[in-house]
């Protein structure tokens, strides 16, 4: 034994003797469990004995009882030993007793492992080999260090040790994950990267599992929903709580699946199970605004549908609890009847499952992200991560790290832990480049060859990383052009160009009523959604919209948000929109009915001069009628003239009873009579409005 052994030894017995009948709940994790190696397991911490090894076909049978864990935990193994790639350290997966059964090594570090025992198969819990990461963190249930000298046993210092508990929907500790090499010194951020591989770990085996029911994803910041913090329930087809994942318990402020499991999910939240999942369709899987029921915080959330069983149809709710028809993917929820979207749909269902490159063009806010977003979570790879990177929104010399990463010490000013790029960030989900037509040429010729090989190598580094990823890019550029300029490599573009969707302008759309509606939707509270009247209605589809689907979004969000009531009018629009749009001619004089879409000389009965056209036969002449309406109209403001003019049609097809037009419009009787006065309207027979 050496000197080191023999001090270490020594070291041990005099901590453990001086722990003896003090109070143990007080001592750190490395003297709690020495003293259970010295007294309950009564291991010799000098021990030299052979590693304790279990039969191969024991291996494969813990290997098999854990099949779902290790298929996910496989690929983040590998994504972590990148991450620490040429630092001298291995990854391992032990199960619950702490058997060994997967093993990704540094080449670096088969003397250690050689010594030590680190191979599939090998027992390493804290009875077997004292302290140490793997089976001291069975044993705390929290991630935990343990750096060489505090090991146990004698011939393990040499190790410095990074570990993280996992556990299943339950509750239950089910396996480890360990990073451990011959480090000096103790790697701080090692232990926060093999807990974050933990966390998504435990997300994806959750989504996975539950895979066939409905599944709740929230956070308290919207952009959480879908990352790693998020929280996930599983619900059944009733609205009944089937697990929560560790996040969601978090997040809820619960320490057991037992106090949520079992119960409906409006005693949690402030919605009903078809509300959440009906906001859900129509916000196109956007997250939504809701509330706890206990503290009323509020939270994002999206409820995501079941993946079929097979050929098995899962079981649907009825009519009443679930408003039909329901749109199969997020892709559906985007058709609100434009032909050119419906064709832009039904071609990314064909090819989104295969391997061909997207690129999406349109104008400035046309919901090209929204699109790909939508791609993304209508295929299989919907619980994977969905990554944007806008290149015309980052400074050149930081485009290449962000895309590929970088390793410590890369460059000047790089983080200390080096960086996992988007393309890494991605890996196995979807990257979306915006803006692709503005990114530098020199990272073009990279990310062609990233494109090529399937597989990335970051900033310093030299192992490459394969990659798994679909690419979907987006510009508003003529790329063609961009190409005859030098801008933009032609070999790229027709690698990138393998389907390419033109999303239309608003302007053209011919659903425009309809995205009005379900964008005002999606930005209403939840469970309170605003009613825009005809008025308003009628004015925002005239618009040309040239921020496109962004303006409107924008606009409507902020009315809501300066609402009085439930129900928007013109009224509502901001003071610098009108402003502007009255500048733009839009809406003025005579030409009113241009406000609600209508074009007065082609709809009948709508221009200022036929207004009164129901009225009894004689009660005006048709000049002198003109003259007053001319006149009337002159008084008032465009927005105003506009009003006006919608409130004379619904005069009109309810033949002047203000009764009816009072329940039409949702308004009292005295509310109506006040508009009529103030928008200057008068019945041709005006002893009626007395």
């Amino acid at each position: 034994m050496s000197k080191f052994a023999v001090e270490h030894v020594k070291r041990v017995h005099s901590v453990v003797h001086d722990r003896i009948g003090s109070d143990r709940v007080g001592a750190n994790r490395i003297t709690r469990s020495w003293i259970r190696c010295l007294n309950e397991y009564q291991l010799d911490p000098g021990s030299c004995a052979d590693p304790e090894v279990v039969a191969p076909v024991e291996l494969q049978e813990r290997q098999e009882r854990l099949a779902d864990v290790q298929a996910v935990a496989k690929v983040e193994m590998a994504n972590l030993y990148q991450q620490l790639a040429g630092s001298g350290y291995a990854i391992m997966l032990t199960d619950s007793e702490g058997v060994l059964l997967n093993y990704f090594g540094d080449p670096g570090f088969t003397h250690a492992a050689s010594r030590t025992g680190l191979m599939q198969g090998a027992v390493w819990s804290e009875r077997v080999q004292g302290t140490n990461g793997m089976g001291t963190c069975l044993v705390e249930r929290r991630p935990l260090t343990v750096h060489q000298d505090e090991h146990y046993l004698s011939r393990n210092i040499g190790l410095s040790c990074a570990a993280a508990p996992i556990f299943d929907h339950g509750g239950e500790l089910v396996g480890v994950l360990d990073a451990s090499g011959e480090s000096r010194l103790a790697q701080q951020h090692t232990l926060a990267l093999v807990s974050m591989s933990v966390q998504m770990i435990e997300n994806r085996v959750f989504l996975h599992q539950f895979r066939h029911d409905f599944i709740l994803r929230f956070h308290n910041r919207p952009e959480f929903v879908g990352t790693l913090s998020e929280g996930a329930i599983a619900l059944s087809v009733t609205g009944t709580v089937l697990a929560a994942s560790r996040a969601a318990l978090s997040l809820l402020g619960y320490s057991s699946p037992l106090d949520v499991v079992g119960r409906d999910i409006c005693e949690l939240f402030n919605l009903t199970f078809s509300g959440l999942v009906d906001s859900s369709v129509k916000r196109a899987f956007h997250p939504v605004p809701i509330f706890e029921v206990r503290s009323n915080a509020r939270f994002f959330a999206v409820v995501y549908q079941p993946v079929a069983l097979g050929s098995t149809r899962r079981p649907q709710r009825s009519s009443a609890a679930l408003p039909e028809p329901v749109p199969r993917t997020a892709l559906d929820a985007l058709q609100l009847g434009d032909p050119a979207m419906r064709a832009n749909i039904e071609t990314a269902k064909r090819v989104m499952e295969r391997n061909v490159a997207v690129v999406l063009l349109g104008e400035t806010g046309t919901g090209k992200e929204r699109f790909a977003r939508a791609m993304h979570l209508s295929g299989s790879r919907a619980s994977r991560p969905f990554v944007a990177i806008n290149c015309a929104s980052i400074p050149e010399s930081l485009v290449e790290s962000e895309l590929f990463g970088y390793r410590s010490g890369a460059f000047t000013g790089a983080s200390k832990e080096g960086q996992r790029g988007k393309l890494l960030q991605a890996n196995g989900g979807t990257l979306f480049l915006d803006e692709i037509g503005d990114m530098p040429v020199a990272l073009q010729a990279r990310l062609l060859r990233v494109l090529e090989e399937r597989e990335v190598v970051p900033l310093g580094g030299e192992v490459p990383v394969k990659l798994d990823i679909r690419l979907i890019s987006a510009t508003h550029c003529d790329l063609a052009q961009k190409i005859e300029s030098g801008a933009f490599r032609e070999d790229l573009y027709y690698r990138l160009q393998g389907v390419t969707f033109t999303l239309p302008p608003l302007r053209e759309r011919v659903d425009r009523c309809a995205l009005i509606r379900q964008l005002a939707f999606e930005e209403s509270d939840a469970g309170s959604p605003v009613e825009l009247d005809d008025s308003l209605m009628a004015l925002l589809e005239r618009q040309r919209w040239p921020g496109n689907l962004r303006q409107l979004r924008h606009l409507l969000r902020t009315m809501i948000a300066l609402r009085e009531t439930d129900r928007l009018t013109v009224h509502d629009l901001p003071p610098e929109f009108r402003h502007n749009l009255a500048g733009s001619g839009t809406v003025s004089g005579t030409a009113t009915g241009m406000a609600h879409g209508m074009s007065t000389a082609a709809v009948p009965g709508t221009g200022p001069a036929s207004i009164h056209a129901a009225a009894p036969a004689g009660t005006m002449d048709a000049g002198a009628d003109a003259k007053a309406e001319a006149k009337a109209e002159n008084r008032l403001n465009a927005f105003e003239c506009a009003e006006r003019e919608v409130l004379l049609q619904e005069l009109k097809r309810h033949q002047w009873n203000l009764s009816g037009v009072a329940r039409e419009l949702n308004i009292s009787r005295n509310t109506l009579y006040r508009k009529l006065q103030r928008l200057n309207i008068e019945h041709p027979d005006k002893s009626l409005f007395h």
